[in-house]
């Protein structure tokens, strides 16, 4: 049995804008389990981001539980988010946000500065990963030497080099060509097949299609939650 990563119980997340109160989210509850591939969708204003920042540890809810692997998040600070970000949560951004001055060997490895881990063992934990990547030989180059896939791949790596409970990839695809876009899901379904958890948060269906379950969110509700019966696999 797949043990439950990630567990929301009647979360709502409120904004205050002027004198109104935007209901973003409205009692949700969600479960995740371990190596789950879910696809998370909606359209503009359903409340997908504010879930994705929740579930990412970059905002709280108002109200409701969040359990994160066995930790209440919920009411956690600033610092034990960041802290528990670090540990569990690997993030695929659509933008790469990789820095620029720095190598794809010193982009990876900047979550484990952030750990403490010494040196030797960072260089290695990041060459490891950027061989699973397949970009041992750009592993010197900086983000402006490379294609928009491989700087993907780059953010990719970083994301998965802490070894997190969860990678959370927003929008994955949305700044590649579909030849590119294929490849990135194709590697996505890769680093799922060897036991990670997945949740994808994307508006093209295409894209959500590589999921094996795809929540469907409308006016901070969740629509439907449903087991993908039609793969789109990679070869």
């Amino acid at each position: 049995m797949n043990k439950v990563v990630i567990s929301l119980t009647g979360i709502s997340r409120h904004y205050k804008v002027g004198s109104e109160t935007v209901k973003a989210l409205r009692n949700v509850d969600l479960e995740i389990k371990s190596n789950e591939y879910v696809a998370l969708m909606g359209p503009s204003g359903s409340g997908k981001s504010t879930l994705m920042n929740i579930l990412g540890c970059l905002d709280t809810p108002t109200s409701g539980t969040y359990m994160l692997n066995g930790h209440d998040v919920s009411s956690m600070n600033d610092n034990q988010l960041a802290e528990i970000r670090n540990k569990e949560i690997g993030f695929i951004f659509q933008t790469f946000n990789l820095l620029p001055r720095s190598t794809a060997l010193e982009n990876v490895m900047l979550p484990l500065v952030y750990a403490g881990i010494n040196k030797a063992t960072r260089v290695e934990m990041a060459q490891k990963v950027i061989a699973d990547v397949q970009l041992t030989d750009r592993m010197t180059h900086k983000p402006n030497e490379l294609s928009g896939g491989q700087r993907q791949r780059v953010a990719i790596a970083r994301a998965l080099v802490n070894n997190p409970s969860i990678l959370l990839a927003d929008e994955p695809t949305g700044n590649l060509d579909s030849k590119t876009s294929i490849e990135i899901m194709g590697l996505l379904q890769e680093i799922h097949r060897k036991g990670n958890t997945i949740i994808v948060v994307t508006h093209e269906e295409d894209i959500a299609k590589h999921a094996h379950r795809i929540i469907r969110l409308k006016d901070g509700l969740v629509e439907s939650d449903e087991k993908n019966t039609r793969i789109s696999t990679v070869s």
